[in-house]
Order: structure tokens, then sequence, then C-alpha cells
């Protein structure tokens, strides 16, 4: 009978330290990144909205998940994420429509709201683009794995990571913005922008990710 967590059915899974502290850590950047793309940021020549970070986080620990305890628990994770996600926008909504206190500064009022409103075709696309780029990127990971075995985690997770963002780009530019305006020069460069990102930074902090989660297991006991 094998030990092994990632060959254990998704419903005979025991919450390990590593899935239970993964688990937050990802809840919370489900709600983060919507927030943090508000602002662009400049890399060198490269033009990317911050949310990205807060992405590629999300892309790393479902990609951890689904190396310690294989591609049902990962996915699960990634439909659980939707929970988080949807009660932000709602609750957004909530806050939005209550009345502000007559003694807030009209200044930072305007702001609050300038940030936090989006149109509901954003908030649409970031929905679809969240759930079927994350689901890619553990489904490519996983295959590849499945065909190499547990080596190269480094290529396995770059390559899932920059096909799920270029598809992550085309879903969420197209479906908030087609018909608004051209939108070709923008998906290019918001395209080339996370697949480097995601060549960059994820193969390093899979490691870091999958080697803490390794530690916390081991303290288990």
């Amino acid at each position: 009978m094998t030990t092994d967590p990632a060959a254990q059915p998704a419903s005979t899974l025991t919450l390990s330290r590593s899935l239970f502290a993964l688990a937050i850590f990802y809840g919370g950047m489900v709600c983060i990144a919507g927030v943090l793309g508000n602002k662009q940021v400049a890399l060198g020549p490269l033009a990317v909205e911050a949310g990205i970070f807060a992405f590629l986080l999300l892309v790393v620990t479902s990609s951890a998940i689904a190396e310690l305890h294989g591609r049902a628990v990962a996915n699960r994770l990634v439909l659980l994420g939707f929970v988080p996600l949807i009660i932000s926008f709602l609750l957004t909504l909530v806050v939005l429509a209550l009345p502000a206190s007559p003694e807030m500064d009209p200044a930072r009022l305007s702001s609050f709201e300038t940030i936090m409103s989006s149109t509901p075709r954003i908030w649409l696309g970031g929905v679809f683009a969240y759930g079927i780029s994350t689901l890619l990127n553990v489904y490519i990971f996983s295959r590849m794995k499945g065909r190499e075995g547990a080596r190269l985690l480094w290529l396995r997770s770059g390559i899932a990571s920059a096909l799920s963002q270029a598809v992550d780009t085309l879903l969420f530019i197209s479906i908030a913005f087609y018909g608004v305006f051209p939108i070709a020069e923008l998906l290019a460069g918001q395209m080339i922008a996370k697949v480097v990102l995601s060549i960059v930074l994820v193969p390093p902090l899979i490691y870091i990710f999958v080697g803490f989660a390794r530690w916390l297991d081991a303290r288990t006991g």
C-alpha cells in the first residue's frame, strides 16, 4: 500500500500542515490579485498590471500542491478558490452601495470608489481567466510530471505557468475589453510580459514552496 500523498484519492487525503498552510495562502492571493491589478508597473521595458504577482503565486501554490498531493487535490483547491473570489466581489458591491460616512474625506472616498469599481465585463473576465488558466496550469504541470517523473521541477513549472499565463491574458483582455477599444497591442504586450515573468519567477519560487511544504510536513507529530 502506497503512502505517497500524491497517489491518494482527494476524498481520503488527510489535511497535512503543508496543505492547510498553502490553502490559506492561496485564498488570500485570490482576493488580493484583483486589488493589485489596479496599478500598472514598469519592469524595465515591460509594463504589466501588478495583479500578475499575486496570480503567479497562485500558479506556484497550485503547482506545489499538485507536486506534493496530486492533480485532483490541486484542482479542488482551484475550484474552492472561486468561493473567496466571488464573495469578495459581492462584498465589494455591498460596501460600494452603502452610504459613506459624512466624516470621510471626499478625495479618499473618490479614490476608493475609483479603485474598487469595475465593470461587469472586467469581473466576468477575471473569473473566467482565473478558473481556466489555473486549471490549465495544473493540467500541464501534472501531465509533464506523469511523463518524466519528479525530475525537472523548474522546467515543468515554468512551461505550465508560461502557457497558462498566455491563455489567462487572452481570455481576460478579450472578455473585458473586446469592442471597447483595439486590444491587439495591449494583448501582445501583456502576454509577452506575463510569459517572461512566468519564466523568470516561477521556477525558483516552486522550489521554495515545495521545500517549505516538505519542511512543514516533516515537523508533523
